[in-house]
């Protein structure tokens, strides 16, 4: 089987994740879209691991599944804590959370 098929389906994950991360301002549909295109990108690695018949491109996935695994743990804590104290998931509600720095 040729590669293509998976080159495609790839891009076309990373796409819609990416439109997703643009276009939406819900933390869970923002959060959804990261891991969509982490995804692709997985797949992109054990393609590239299968085409080359080593084994580098499947071990980085299983790190990056792990690596994953934390964020979302952590990304879904944050979450979390912000919708308990902003009682909403509007990404918008959260801009006054930045930290400016007061001018010397």
């Amino acid at each position: 089987m040729t590669a293509e098929p998976f080159f495609m389906v790839a891009t076309l994950l990373f796409s819609l994740g990416l439109i997703g991360l643009i276009s939406r301002r819900n933390l869970f549909v923002v959060y959804m879209s990261i891991e969509l295109m982490l995804s692709s990108v997985n797949l992109l690695l054990l393609t590239f691991s299968r085409l080359h018949g080593t084994m580098g491109g499947s071990v980085m996935v299983l790190l990056m599944i792990a690596v994953i695994a934390a964020e979302a743990a952590l990304f879904l804590a944050m979450i979390i804590q912000l919708v308990r104290s902003r009682r909403s998931v509007d990404s918008d509600d959260f801009a006054q959370l930045k930290q400016t720095k007061e001018p010397l």
